[in-house]
């Protein structure tokens, strides 16, 4: 796994990779190896377009999205770990005060 580190917008479009916007919950995945024939960019409603949407559909083999965030969440989670290497509980114990009262 790539060391988590900041990344701006700019090297994000032209960097393969999966990015995650921890404000926005947007996952971003870039990948450059598909082939496109360029003339199709060249017609006057594509010419000067930044982007281009292809589909709605997401290409994304899902089971190993989901194994790279669980894999960056344990390495890079703050406190996912007791410091005995127990892992802490998933859920707080319920508290049985009533609000207000001591």
């Amino acid at each position: 796994m790539a060391d988590a580190r900041p990344v701006g917008q700019d090297e994000l479009l032209n960097r393969p990779g999966t990015y995650f916007n921890p404000q926005t919950e947007v996952l971003v995945v870039v990948d450059d190896s598909p082939e496109i024939d360029v003339e199709i960019f060249n017609m006057e409603e594509f010419e000067g377009a930044d982007w281009v949407q292809i589909s709605d559909e997401v290409p994304l083999d899902e089971d190993r999205r989901d194994e790279l965030l669980e894999r960056f969440q344990v390495h890079y989670h703050p406190g996912g770990v007791a410091d005995d290497g127990d892992e802490l509980p998933d859920t707080l114990e319920e508290d049985h005060q009533e609000v207000g009262r001591e």
